[in-house]
């Protein structure tokens, strides 16, 4: 397994981080309880959950399943970099969603109580909240740090602004601020490259994608659909992107069998090779894809064949304000 530093921390983590949206609805608690080992065994040392992942059952059922894991073998506690979001409405009470102060202490001790640990290694902010102010975000997450029940703090689908304002607000109060930013980054969905990469690399952050292979639709749909056995790649939002881009998805099935590589582990490697990408985050329902995700870090792609991938899947044009200047 291949090890970074976690943005500008000192804190050391897989280049792959296991996603655990699919646990609860999609995935058992054995099957998941297996994929946890399994990634463990391999190295495999980023858990990455949500409070209101499992809502296919009851929203926090997925932490309660890691913390069910976790006391199998409390040995396994320490071994892990435990990430889990706040943010997203839990219930319909008018406090129990957002980014308040009430909302992000009550939330964090919800978490420890489900994972069954006196602390989260990393705390990300599910989305933005407008309505909260930084100094009272950082006033919550501050006193959570101050008491050990969080290490590290993290952002989840900001733009670059935001992140901009949150580290500033950060930075007067004398705190750590952000360490890592979240977001969605795949062949298909390249827009953060024009702000958002940008921002995180000022600030010394690390980036964490989610969906590398954009819900399934790049790891071989097209073939998936005649053979009958798509399940994911099916359902969300794959199915109007491959609306969208089924000729270019083709074209890049048959690149992929062009140079004898399966399509997941083209898109995924091609994520990992992207500059500034610490560790996506996979979410694999089986031993077999987190066998395969574990097989992309060992591959290199060509220059050539990073340069036909860009044709296929064009990004933005580059960094802002150059990306959109013309002379």
């Amino acid at each position: 397994m291949e090890y970074t530093q976690l943005g500008r921390t000192a804190l050391r983590v897989s280049r792959l981080c296991l996603g655990t949206v699919n646990f609860g609805g999609r995935v058992d608690e054995e099957a998941g309880h297996r994929l946890l080992s399994r990634a463990l065994e391999h190295g495999l040392n980023f858990l990455d959950t949500a409070d209101m992942y499992g809502w296919r059952v009851h929203k926090g059922y997925t932490e309660e399943t890691i913390g069910r894991w976790l006391a199998d073998d409390p040995s396994r506690r320490d071994r892990v970099v435990l990430s889990t979001k706040v943010g997203n409405e839990m219930s319909p009470a008018p406090n129990d969603s957002g980014l308040s102060a009430r909302h992000i202490v009550a939330s964090c001790e919800a978490s420890l109580r489900r994972l069954g640990t006196d602390r989260i290694d990393l705390y990300q902010m599910h989305h933005i909240d407008r309505s909260a102010p930084w100094d009272e975000i950082w006033q919550a997450m501050d006193l959570l740090v101050g008491q050990g029940k969080v290490l590290y703090v993290g952002s989840s689908n900001f733009a670059g602004w935001h992140v901009a304002m949150a580290q500033e607000a950060a930075l007067r109060r004398h705190s750590l601020g952000l360490v890592s930013e979240s977001c969605v980054y795949n062949l298909v969905t390249r827009q953060v490259e024009l702000e958002l990469l940008p921002a995180a690399r000022a600030y010394g952050m690390a980036v964490l994608p989610w969906s590398p292979l954009h819900g399934g639709l790049l790891g071989g749909v097209l073939d998936k659909l005649r053979e009958g056995t798509a399940v994911k790649s099916a359902q969300g939002r794959a199915v109007p992107a491959l609306k969208e881009h089924e000729q270019r998805i083709e074209s890049y099935e048959n690149l992929c069998r062009e140079i004898g590589e399966p399509p997941a582990r083209v898109g995924l490697a091609w994520v990992l090779s992207r500059p500034g990408v610490t560790s996506p985050v996979i979410g694999p329902r089986t031993d077999e894809q987190l066998d395969g995700a574990l097989a992309a870090l060992g591959l290199r792609l060509g220059p050539d064949v990073l340069s036909r991938l860009d044709e296929l899947f064009p990004g933005p044009g580059g960094e802002a304000p150059e990306a959109w200047i013309t002379a």
